[in-house]
């Protein structure tokens, strides 16, 4: 039996020690429940704004706001629509995730679990460099460099696979949904590639040796152990890139032709997204005007919050096989 160890004053040490512990959390829990609170409330701050400032706006417009694809709301009877807005939004987020995911997740297992130690920990310093990188930097590097070398491989697309709606159209250009696409992708590839690098290197050591001793290659070691332990991370590493992307203002304004089309036609000069038209309209825009682009920044919060639940969901029903399980 272990006997009891006690203070100078006689005490026990065990109940000082939970007595410390109790001092302890008792401020850290009510300070981190203030601090989900305060969260909750600027978030509901900024839709009460949002919803308050939209609302004149809204009521003068003589269009459908969520299936009008014009925008003239500083017309004598104003019409607008987010209908191409969010369309082009969504449509160019998802293109650059589909680009940048699987290279992100290869570069995140090359430095985890190939590269040696010393290239590995150059590589993932660029990366985190990479996406330290202002987006308007990558703006101009995609209106000066991208878009006009773009225009070759939009050619060789849309004469060999214009038979696909994907690639087809009338007008080839650089400047269009593909160039803006490729651009968001660089830029959530640092993202997404930093945040799976670390959730790779988090998986237990027990797993892969476990898979080594049965006689698996190292590629069956990421596909059994590696790779589905850290799913989980990669869906939330996407889902925060996808929301970067959606949320994108100058590199793709500087991109996009700022049409007000819906298309999925990526080759053709069209596209615009309802960040990059806050940021075009905003300085010409009448009280009703401001308004409306309000209003489309509402959508944009909208969407987004709807793309983290989401994530949520996904991470959540996969938490079976998740580093909390293991």
């Amino acid at each position: 039996m272990a006997a009891t160890v006690h203070t100078r004053d006689g005490g026990s040490a065990l109940g000082r020690s939970a007595s410390r512990r109790s001092r302890g959390e008792t401020p850290f829990r009510y300070a981190s429940t203030g601090a989900g609170i305060l969260l909750l409330a600027i978030m509901a701050a900024i839709a009460v704004f949002l919803v308050v400032e939209a609302i004149p706006a809204l009521r003068a417009n003589t269009g459908g706001f969520f299936t009008t694809q014009t925008w003239e709301p500083n017309a004598t009877r104003p019409s607008f629509g987010i209908a191409a807005l969010a369309f082009g939004t969504v449509f160019s987020a998802l293109l650059a995730l589909i680009m940048a995911v699987p290279v992100a997740v290869g570069v995140a297992l090359f430095i985890s679990h190939y590269a040696p130690r010393r290239l590995a920990g150059v590589l993932g310093y660029v990366v985190d460099l990479l996406a330290a990188v202002p987006s308007v930097v990558y703006g101009l590097w995609g209106i000066t460099f991208l878009a006009p070398f773009m225009v070759g491989p939009s050619n060789f697309l849309h004469d060999h696979l214009g038979f696909i709606p994907l690639f087809g159209g009338d007008i080839v250009a650089g400047r269009s949904m593909l160039t803006a696409s490729l651009v968001l992708a660089v830029m959530i590839l640092p993202i997404i590639a930093a945040i799976s690098r670390e959730v790779f290197l988090q998986v237990p050591r027990a797993h892969e040796e476990a898979a080594l001793a049965l006689g698996a290659t190292r590629w069956e070691v990421i596909r059994m152990a590696v790779l589905p332990y850290g799913r989980p991370g990669v869906i939330s590493a996407a889902m925060l890139g996808l929301g970067r992307a959606m949320g994108e203002t100058i590199a793709v304004a500087l991109i996009f032709q700022a049409t007000f089309d819906i298309s999925f036609r990526i080759l053709t000069p069209q596209g615009n997204s309802i960040a990059a038209n806050i940021a075009n309209r905003f300085g010409e825009a009448t009280q009703i005007g401001r308004g409306a682009l309000i209003a489309s920044g509402l959508v944009l919060f909208v969407i987004t919050l709807l793309v983290n639940m989401g994530a949520r969901l996904i991470v959540a029903r996969r938490k079976e096989f998740s580093g909390a399980a293991a």
